[in-house]
């Protein structure tokens, strides 16, 4: 059987009176992601790691912030694209994990609807997405409030 690793990480900065929506979940904060799409950092990673394993370049080569289609674009959308060439190519989903690094809202409580948000989006089980939150204990971008950071790995098979 034929196997891929992709990796994909983004970045966003918070704003006041933004939406916040992650793994295509609104959450509740008083503060969002500045971005030209819905901002949704932790479906940007994985649409990275996706289209890293099938070696398709980045979320900005396929859906660039230059482009007037993508603005405000809800990133479920994007990731559905990105799910459809992944089967074109003949490739399924094994399994996606994510690290969300955020310092504020704690995100424990969005968890379950985020794996099942994301699983839903590539069709596949929950049991295959995993989700976790850390903070950066008060350091850096993230820990000053400045922004959220997600890692996104994935393991795709040649079906």
């Amino acid at each position: 059987m034929d196997f891929r690793v992709g990796q994909g990480y983004d970045v966003h900065a918070l704003a006041d009176g933004l939406p916040m929506r992650l793994g295509g979940v609104p959450v509740d904060s008083p503060r969002g992601f500045v971005a030209h799409s819905d901002g949704d950092v932790a479906i940007h990673a994985l649409c990275d790691a996706l289209l890293g394993a099938l070696a398709k370049g980045d979320i900005g080569k396929h859906f660039p912030d230059s482009s007037y289609e993508f603005a405000g674009i809800d990133s479920a959308i994007l990731l559905e694209r990105v799910m459809k060439m992944v089967r074109e190519d003949g490739w399924e989903v094994a399994n996606a994990d994510l690290t969300v690094s955020l310092q504020e809202p704690r995100l424990s409580p969005y968890i379950p609807q985020m794996r099942e948000t994301l699983a839903n989006l590539m069709g596949i089980e929950s049991g295959r997405v995993s989700v976790k939150a850390t903070t950066t204990e008060k350091l850096g971008f993230v820990g000053r409030g400045e922004g959220c950071e997600v890692r996104a790995v994935v393991l795709v098979f040649k079906r």
